[in-house]
């Protein structure tokens, strides 16, 4: 763990003891003197299926026949062999082969040729891996394959001989018996919480499972209660977790309502709670923000969740203990990521975007973060969380956060985050202009800097007001003056053109009405970037970027105008004037547009993936 502070080494060092401990509980449960202890009775029937609201497709039931598996992003033809047999091509792929959930495309094919054929898969899974893997008994797998298994069971047991039932409800009931041991080891966050929802989910479908269905309700309360938080967002701050959950939580609501039973209150809130912070999330396109590992938005998935959505209200606006703050008029959107970051074990996925922004105009996304690939390609997971993957501030190219290097702590803990803001203060005004200022002191101990980010949006959506402001940190001293750089990175469908003096950016979706950005006369230009968080893979696309150095010009104004709404005064770029910010709401802080030239760079369309961001 070389160079890595001494906090964070005490840091590292308690939770790898916890781990370690945790792994060697883990190990106990399948060693050869504690296996026979999840042998028993199997239970005689199933009594309900859980409804799958994951989309279905019976074409890839066809793949799979002829050999072709498609999952988690990679193509394996097996040939005549079992998929079970063979080495695979990802630990991704791995996971969601003996996670289950393509059963559902199995299900939904769903004739006797695709009846056999699952039938025989699961006889080789229970085969090859029926007693016990290390790698495919993870808690989190057996959970997700418990969940896959139950809901999927009338495909699987329709038509089937004897043998095979009683093969199938052994192997079930083991699993179960293991997953009540281990569950508690699982990675904390959703991983933990699928286990726990899989549970419920035997107490519910498996006969004689009354005391089981008692301890894993109540456990699953205590989970729900300690993650999901009071405005619904989730404790690692990932909009995707909410999405996870909800495909979970629903299905298990209506299996409590199909066993005559009553859910629990703490169900009830969560997924009540959970709901609106969906929609505060949602661009006007449907898509999700792209905040701390949120990646592609599939419209089907989408649709299914909000079609459980009773309320069906506006979103809420201040989401202060998820730390997301959300402006709004008429048809414009900014979502702010205002928050610290989530506890080291909760941060795998977490990124270094605070006071990062995305803004939308109706259909059309305009700025954006650059999100993280569906699947795969490490590199790129590894460069989306960084700071300059985000439309906020960085200085000197570096992150906000330390994220863990080191090889042993990657293998033991995975991607946690070492360190980031401890102090991140956020203030708003939502009188008739909008107005939010946001600051964090990520930056304070590399360059004693702080970071604060002032935001205003006009009544009628067509006028956003900015500024970036880089203060010395009390009792930091002098410290040499470093650079920033300012970004904000455009959609794909955004096409951004310098004006003739080299002072603006028009920005022009594809489908609605350009946009103009100003930054107040500091230089200005259009770099490279990259989009990860389509479903279509990373695609080429731009950025603008405001470079300076913090203490020599310490404050940049920026502003964006919707051009069929604003004042057409050749002449007087100040014209109108600036909206209040939260600092001074009682006059504009923005100083008046000035003229500047910035000259764009070349790029490289060989760009690597670290030059891209």
């Amino acid at each position: 763990m070389a160079g890595i502070a001494l906090g964070d080494r005490v840091r590292i060092g308690t939770i790898l003891a916890g781990h370690q401990l945790r792994s060697m509980l883990t190990g106990a449960y399948a060693g050869p003197f504690s296996r026979w202890r999840l042998s028993g009775g199997a239970p005689d029937r199933l009594t309900v299926a859980p409804h799958d609201l994951r989309t279905a497709d019976p074409t890839i039931a066809e793949d799979f026949y002829s050999g072709r598996y498609a999952l988690a992003g990679s193509v394996v033809d097996i040939g005549g062999n079992s998929p079970f047999t063979i080495d695979p091509p990802s630990a991704e792929w791995q996971r969601a082969l003996h996670g289950f959930g393509w059963l559902r495309h199995m299900r939904a094919a769903d004739t006797e040729l695709t009846r056999l054929h699952t039938r025989a898969l699961i006889a080789d899974w229970i085969n090859e891996y029926g007693s016990y893997d290390h790698a495919v008994w993870a808690p989190e797998i057996i959970a997700r394959r418990l969940v896959s298994w139950l809901s999927h069971s009338p495909l699987i047991l329709r038509g089937a001989d004897q043998a095979f039932y009683r093969r199938f409800m052994r192997s079930l009931a083991r699993q179960v018996r293991y997953l009540a041991r281990a569950a508690d080891d699982a990675p904390d966050g959703t991983p933990r919480l699928i286990c726990v929802i899989a549970l419920c989910y035997a107490g519910l479908c498996m006969t004689g499972r009354q005391r089981l269905l008692r301890q894993s309700a109540r456990w699953l309360d205590s989970e729900l209660v300690r993650q999901v938080l009071p405005d619904g967002g989730h404790v690692s701050r990932n909009p995707d977790a909410i999405v996870r959950i909800l495909l979970d939580l629903l299905p298990l609501r209506q299996t409590f309502a199909a066993r005559d039973l009553p859910p629990s209150a703490a169900l009830i809130s969560a997924i009540d709670r959970m709901m609106p912070m969906l929609r505060f999330f949602r661009h006007g396109d449907g898509a999700l923000a792209h905040f701390n590992g949120m990646g592609p938005t599939y419209p089907d998935v989408m649709a299914t969740l909000l079609a459980y959505d009773e309320s069906r209200g506006a979103p809420v606006l201040n989401a202060s203990y998820s730390g997301y703050q959300r402006l709004q008029a008429a048809d414009t959107v900014i979502i702010v990521d205002t928050g610290a970051p989530p506890p080291p074990l909760l941060s795998r996925e977490a990124h270094a975007g605070c006071l990062s922004f995305e803004f939308s105009s109706g259909p059309d996304r305009i700025i954006v973060n650059c999100g993280v690939p569906a699947f795969g390609n490490a590199q790129w997971r590894v460069v989306s969380r960084s700071t300059a993957a985000h439309s906020t501030a960085a200085l000197e190219d570096t992150s906000s956060c330390r994220f863990a290097t080191s090889p042993m702590v990657l293998k033991k803990l995975g991607p946690i985050m070492l360190s980031g803001p401890r102090n991140v203060t956020v203030e708003r005004h939502d009188a008739e202009v909008m107005a939010l200022s946001a600051g964090h002191d990520g930056y304070r101990s590399d360059f004693g800097i702080l970071h604060e980010r002032r935001i205003a949006l006009s009544p009628d959506g067509g006028r956003i007001d900015g500024e970036d402001v880089f203060s010395t940190a009390a009792g930091a001293g002098s410290r040499a003056n470093p650079s920033y750089a300012v970004r904000f990175h455009l959609h794909p469908g955004v096409r951004a053109t310098l004006t003739r003096d080299h002072s603006r950016a028009i920005l022009a979706p594809a489908r609605g009405e350009p946009w103009e950005l100003y930054a107040g006369g500091a230089d200005i230009s259009i770099e490279e970037s990259v989009y990860l968080g389509g479903l279509d893979g990373a695609r080429r696309t731009d950025q603008i970027v405001v470079h300076g150095r913090a203490r020599h010009s310490p404050r940049v104004t920026w502003r964006l105008q919707r051009l069929d709404r604003r004042e057409r005064v050749a002449e007087s770029p100040g014209e109108p004037g600036e909206l209040p910010l939260v600092s001074e709401v009682e006059e504009a802080v923005v100083a008046a547009p000035s003229d500047a030239e910035a000259e764009a760079p070349e790029v490289s369309e060989d760009a690597d993936p670290e030059e891209r961001s």
